[in-house]
């Protein structure tokens, strides 16, 4: 009798230790709860805009469930051994949208900004089977990612704008995007004025340079240049310096009508130039004496003419999808 007590209280011992096993086990495969989640995310939040997390924790609070909140996640590789030319003014443009969000009237616990970096989480690029950077990618509260919520940087770009635009598609958020305020224009603009007020009064008994005709002739042409380029566009909007393409290069025009970036400005510049210059060489050579002399310039203007304005009718042509004109060059 004494022998089966002693059985069955070993019994009851061995079946509590399981179920407090379980028990420990079941919680620990079940992570954190609903609100600790939201709770260290906002915590997290109130210290940086953009999150960055790490594999353990983009598994436990972007892959896993439950979720009530949106997780706007930045892949990115910031190493300079990995050679992501793009990956930093990604990564301020992505900034500059969190921060819109975070201190906006509209900002709640129901979405996030965080990022992903390669050296950290290496395994996630490996979850989302990605092998390019950088990817801006929507987790939903409910459900798994699907096709559209991956933000495709090569048609629309990767600047603020373009982020806030994404959101509002996938989550139904507004956010309206504040650029920190860059003082280097004003300072420029000071400096010129104050270069040009000196070098006015240095000459203030010659003065007749004012007058020629060829200086303000260059002067306007020059701002002509600037202005059909894109330069003001670049003023309001803040485009990227260049953007990387499908196949992992690097890409100097905007392959949409709808957005240009820094550098294509200056090649739009430079072939208007040469547009220009061409011009100017043809309509010189009717005026020199010299036949030889004026057979050079012409054709010399004809060639700059001819082949630059193909150039500039390709870059429309690769912007304006479906356009059928072209002339020397596809």
């Amino acid at each position: 009798m004494k022998l089966l007590r002693n059985t069955f209280l070993y019994a009851l011992l061995v079946l509590a230790g399981c179920m407090i096993f379980a028990t420990a086990q079941s919680k620990q495969k079940s992570g954190l709860s609903l609100p600790e989640k939201v709770q260290n995310l906002v915590e997290m939040n109130m210290k940086k805009p953009v999150l960055r997390l790490n594999g353990q924790k983009f598994r436990e609070y972007v892959k896993n469930a439950p979720r009530n909140y949106s997780m706007i996640v930045m892949l990115t590789a910031m190493a300079p051994q990995r050679q992501c030319q793009i990956c930093r003014h990604a990564l301020e443009e992505f900034t500059i949208a969190a921060n819109s969000y975070r201190f906006s009237p509209i900002y709640s616990n129901k979405l996030f900004f965080a990022m992903v970096d390669f050296d950290d989480g290496s395994d996630v690029f490996q979850l989302l089977r990605l092998n390019t950077a950088p990817v801006f990618m929507h987790f939903p509260a409910k459900g798994k990612p699907k096709a559209a919520d991956t933000m495709d940087i090569h048609r629309v770009g990767f600047a603020a704008d373009a982020i806030s635009k994404f959101v509002a598609e996938r989550t139904d958020i507004q956010i309206r995007i504040f650029r920190p305020p860059n003082y280097s224009g004003t300072v420029a603009m000071i400096t010129l004025v104050a270069l040009v007020g000196s070098f006015l009064y240095i000459r203030r008994n010659n003065l007749e340079f004012l007058y020629n005709k060829n200086l303000w002739g260059a002067i306007a042409v020059f701002f002509c240049f600037a202005m059909i380029s894109g330069q003001m566009w670049n003023h309001i909007r803040g485009p990227p310096l260049v953007h990387k393409t499908q196949n992992g290069g690097v890409a100097y025009i905007h392959g949409s009508s709808q957005g240009q970036l820094v550098v294509e400005t200056y090649i739009i510049m430079f072939l208007n130039a040469m547009i220009v210059l061409g011009m100017i060489l043809l309509i010189e050579s009717g005026t020199l004496k010299g036949h030889n002399k004026n057979r050079i310039m012409a054709m010399a203007g004809l060639v700059l003419l001819t082949v630059f304005f193909s150039f500039l009718l390709s870059v429309f042509r690769s912007k304006a999808q479906g356009y059928p004109y072209s002339f020397l060059f596809k």
